[in-house]
């Protein structure tokens, strides 16, 4: 009996069609593929082709706006409108400067250039309550020198701020200006000083400060309220001119620019000035001139 096998109570082994070798090859393989049909997921060539389609798009996205941004360098001031400040076409008084922060100023910058915008509007916002509160102080009877004033610093400062100190630094990020960012500094430092003292409010000195809200208590509830809104207004934009102040340093230190830098950018700029090099050619035709007569007079 050689079909069987030694051992009576293990499964026989005679005619198994599955013991045949070739058998069991073609199981295995119909097994390995069944699991790579189960481990399978018709999704993720989906997955993968949308997250290509968006880094494209992206790509694309990016390409366009350096485009845009280089087309616009090459261009030139001469080539751009100025759009600065927004005035209806049918106003006699153009546009004076041109302003995108989205063309002109590199991505990383944008963030703290629309931050001092915003706070260049809300230090015009601030000085324009301070002209209310005044006026609430002339009708409660306290003079109208503070109500002149508050006008005066509202027409003068306003428009001040925004070329003095608001245009070098955005200058200052379009162009990685030392000297615009030195201009800067100095200026809003002065910035920081007078919004100082208006939060403080000294008598006769035309801002809603604390001195002037709290006197107006004394006089009407209501005229106290107003100020103090005003005061608060103050205080709270030297805070911020303080805090943005140190943000723009940091950056500025970071970038490696220094005072050589700046020099070095204001010497050549005053030399690339056509004033500047109008009046030089004038002063050496005239020097020249000179010595030239000299030697003929002393010649005869």
């Amino acid at each position: 009996m050689p079909q069987f096998e030694d051992n009576p109570f293990s499964d026989p082994t005679i005619d198994n069609p599955f013991s045949d070798p070739s058998v069991q090859q073609v199981a295995r393989s119909t097994t390995n593929a069944t699991r790579g049909l189960d481990d399978y997921n018709p999704f993720d060539g989906q997955q993968n082709a949308n997250q290509a389609t968006r880094r494209q798009e992206e790509l694309e996205r990016k390409a366009e706006e350096l485009a845009r941004r280089e087309a616009e360098l090459r261009a030139g001031s001469a080539g751009r409108r100025n759009n600065w400040p927004p005035l209806p076409a049918f106003c006699p008084v153009q546009p004076c400067f041109y302003q995108d922060i989205n063309v002109d100023i590199p991505l990383e910058f944008q963030r703290i250039v629309r931050h001092l915008y915003h706070l260049w509007m809300f230090h015009a916002l601030v000085l324009a309550l301070n002209i209310i509160g005044a006026m609430s102080l002339m009708i409660a009877g306290q003079g109208f020198t503070i109500f002149g004033l508050s006008i005066l610093y509202f027409v003068l400062l306003t428009p001040f701020s925004f070329i003095c100190w608001y245009r070098p630094i955005y200058k200052a990020f379009r162009s990685d200006s030392s000297f615009n960012f030195m201009v800067f500094f100095f200026i809003f430092l002065f910035q920081i000083i007078i919004t100082t003292v208006q939060s403080i409010g000294f008598s006769g000195g035309g801002s809603c400060g604390l001195i002037t809200s709290i006197s107006a208590f004394e006089v009407n509830v209501g005229v106290g309220i107003i100020t103090l809104l005003v005061t608060i207004g103050f205080i709270t934009s030297v805070v911020a001119d303080v805090m943005l102040m140190a943000k723009v340093h940091r950056i500025y230190r970071s970038t490696g620019a220094s005072l050589a830098k700046a020099q070095a950018e204001f010497t050549t700029e005053i030399f690339r000035n056509q004033h500047v090099q109008t009046a030089a050619s004038s002063a050496a035709a005239a020097a020249v001139n000179a010595q030239i007569a000299n030697a003929n007079s002393n010649r005869y």
